[in-house]
């Protein structure tokens, strides 16, 4: 897929997967698709200096969890009376709520973390995964592990 591709082309293919990325760190809907679209944008205006050095998917995915990071630290410093009130569960009406419960938990995860999982939950190979967020291979599986283990021990708590 690596071969030049228009941004439509790149538009199709990776909406869906970046705004399930910034789904798992924003845990909303609306922030979630505002950091898409501006990740897309900044694709639009950076797409003739990319180089292909990495994968074009590798590529977009770093501005993604780069733009969710910012706006997680700017989340960060405003006063909690002027942090967004609507939150996941009340815009979840057409996703089951395991996929919501899911979602939660994996924002509940530290930083690296979240990023990990939301990238593998995409499907990305733990190659590409290493490469965005600078952990060796090795490092990026046994992670992925750990990772899978606390959201099944999540999951069996709430189910019981």
């Amino acid at each position: 897929m690596d071969t030049l591709l228009t941004f439509e082309e790149i538009h199709k293919a990776y909406w869906p997967k970046v705004y399930r990325q910034c789904m798992g760190y924003m845990n909303d809907h609306d922030t979630a698709k505002d950091i898409a679209q501006e990740t897309f944008i900044k694709v639009w205006e950076q797409l003739p200096k990319f180089k292909y050095r990495s994968s074009i998917g590798t590529w977009i995915f770093r501005i993604a969890v780069n733009s969710c990071l910012v706006q997680i630290r700017k989340d960060k410093k405003m006063p909690k009376s002027e942090l967004p009130h609507e939150i996941f569960e009340e815009n979840s009406v057409n996703i089951e709520p395991q996929v919501a419960f899911l979602y939660k938990c994996i924002s509940e995860l530290p930083e690296v973390e979240r990023i990990i999982i939301s990238l593998e939950l995409e499907e990305l190979n733990q190659k590409e995964i290493a490469k965005i967020v600078g952990l060796s291979e090795g490092n990026v599986r046994v992670k992925v592990h750990r990772i899978k283990e606390k959201l099944t021990k999540k999951f069996q708590k709430h189910d019981r």
